[in-house]
This record gives structure tokens, C-alpha cells and sequence, in this order.
């Protein structure tokens, strides 16, 4: 091989494995997570700077220019938390404080993720019967399936308060009030995606099923059921987001103790705008586990039922 063929090679090797990392998964995460940090550090010092300026000038005090960012980035009550703050407060609530204190956010998402898993359980299950009595009763297709998209217009803020002063009515408080809450917001998702996996199968496997004299349940469990799987794991993905956003939502009008929208309240009850982002980090982190074990359980599913891995 001549000198400038192995130049070639060896150029060619380079870029490929520039090439593999650039398109890899956690580069593309680690860009994008980089990129919103540095923002973020960049919009903590134009929201604080207004209150800092005025705290230098009654001190009388002419900082430089890394002097004042930092000190931006250092207040004991920001307008928006710089990063470090925010890391900060949740190594001490989460590491440092014991799980079972009402301080830690451990014991709060521990509160939230217990009605959210309950409130997504019954939206499923909820979204899968009314998808199935949907595709198989016509006329429910046309007089039930707008009324589900509809409900879906109605503020969710509006219709929470009513929900748990409906149910605290008839006794029933704490975590159930909350997964209702959940289950409005999560079956709807269940509901779409299943109606569209339920009659994904095709229409010759439609007629092959009829030809062997197929009874509606058996054509149901043996073609349909199959076919809408992966339509459900997608739609279970959006669902236990949604389901998460409920059961937070569900603990703002309530005056709630314990869970991550309590303490989203007692944050803006108090001006702990630290404590506020810690808390929807929290929420956000958790979603991100509960959307990524569905995943996994989908992947598990699926090689279960011979697909190919993608």
C-alpha cells in the first residue's frame, strides 16, 4: 500500500469515528444538556441583576464585572436560581436529609409518585375499555369519541378543585382525589392511541379471520390485541407524563403537606424560588425514569413477542 493510500485510510478511519461519536445518543444529550445550562447561567445574571445593582449602590460598593455576576449568582432569594444553587438544594434534600423528614424530596416525590402510578393505572385501563368498546361499537365511535376529545379542552386547573371538593364531599381524601386527577389527564392518550392500534391490523387479516369463522373475541385477542401493543406502550409514554402533571396539579388546590406540588406552594408561599426549581427538577427527573422505564417495559414486551429489536 503507497504512503497516500494509508493517508487516505487512516482520514477515512478518523472521520468515521468522528462521525459515530457526533451521532451518538449521549453526545447529542450532552449538547443539548450543556447548551441549556449555559442559558440558563446567562438568564440568572440579566433576571438578577436588577435587585443586586440596587444592592450595591446602598452599599455604596463599585464591583467589577466577575464580582457582580457571581454575586448574581449567589443570592439567597434569586428571581431564577442559578444551576449550582439548584444542585445544591437537592444534594441536601435528597442525600443529606433523611427520607422519611418532611424536608426531604425524597419523602415528597415518594407522595407524588404514588398517586401518579395509581392515577396512570386507571387511565389505562380506563383508555383501553373505552378504545375497545370504540372500535366495536359504531355508534359509540360517533357519539362517544368527541365527547373524549372534548373533555380534553377543559382546563385541567379549572376542573381539579371541583374534583376534590366533589369527592372530599362523600369522604374521599388523600391519594384517591389526586389519581383521579391523574386518570382524567392520562386516559385520553390510552383512549387515541389504542382506537388506532385496534384497527391498525389489515383488512385481508380482517377477512382471513371471518373465513375461518372467527368469533368478535377471538378475532380480538388473536389480531387486534397483537397489532395494538406497540401503539399502547407510545401512548402509555405520553400518558404517565400526563398522569405525573395531574397528580402534582391535584396537590396545589388542596392545601397539601406533603408531595412536590406542596412543595412548589410552600416555595411560593415563602419566596423560595430554590426550593421551587429543586422541586420541578425533582418532577422533571421523575417523569424522564417513569417515561423510560414504559420504555423498557415495551422493549421487554415486544422481544417477548418475537419483534425484532429495533
Amino acid at each position: 500500500m503507497s504512503a497516500s493510500a494509508a493517508t487516505v485510510t487512516q482520514t477515512s478511519s478518523r472521520r468515521g469515528i468522528i462521525d459515530s461519536i457526533l451521532g451518538s445518543r449521549f453526545v447529542a444529550v450532552f449538547v443539548v444538556v450543556a447548551a441549556i445550562i449555559v442559558i440558563w447561567y446567562i438568564a440568572a445574571v440579566f433576571l438578577n441583576a436588577p435587585w443586586q445593582r440596587g444592592v450595591f449602590e446602598r452599599a455604596d460598593v463599585t464591583p467589577t464585572t466577575i464580582e457582580f455576576i457571581q454575586a448574581t449568582w449567589a443570592q439567597e432569594r434569586p428571581v431564577l436560581p442559578a444551576p449550582h444553587q439548584v444542585g445544591a438544594e437537592l444534594y441536601k434534600t435528597i442525600l443529606v436529609t433523611a427520607p422519611t423528614s418532611k424536608r426531604s424530596l425524597l419523602f415528597h416525590g415518594w407522595v407524588t409518585l404514588s398517586s401518579t402510578l395509581l392515577g396512570f393505572v386507571f387511565g389505562t385501563l380506563l383508555g383501553i375499555c373505552l378504545a375497545t368498546a370504540i372500535v366495536h361499537v359504531a355508534s359509540l365511535d360517533k357519539s362517544l369519541m368527541p365527547w373524549v376529545v372534548a373533555s380534553q379542552t377543559i382546563p385541567i386547573l379549572a376542573i381539579a378543585p371541583m374534583i376534590i371538593v366533589v369527592l372530599a364531599s362523600v369522604g374521599l381524601t388523600g391519594l384517591l382525589p389526586k389519581a383521579v386527577i391523574s386518570t382524567y389527564l392520562s386516559f385520553f392518550p390510552v383512549t387515541v392511541g389504542m382506537v388506532k392500534g385496534l384497527r391498525a391490523p389489515d383488512p385481508i387479516n380482517l377477512d382471513l379471520m371471518r373465513t375461518y369463522s372467527a368469533s368478535r373475541a377471538q378475532t380480538f385477542w388473536k389480531l387486534r390485541w397483537p397489532t395494538s401493543i406497540p401503539y399502547l406502550f407510545v401512548s402509555m409514554r405520553v400518558a404517565i407524563a400526563a398522569s405525573l402533571v395531574g397528580a402534582i396539579v391535584g396537590e396545589l388546590p388542596t392545601g397539601a403537606v406533603a408531595g412536590l406540588g406542596a412543595r412548589l406552594l410552600s416555595g411560593s408561599y415563602y419566596g423560595q424560588t430554590v426550593q421551587i426549581w429543586s422541586a420541578l427538577v425533582t418532577a422533571a427527573v421523575l417523569a424522564a425514569i417513569l417515561v423510560a422505564l414504559v420504555g423498557v417495559a415495551s422493549r421487554i414486551v415486544m422481544r417477548l413477542m418475537g419483534a425484532r429489536p429495533a
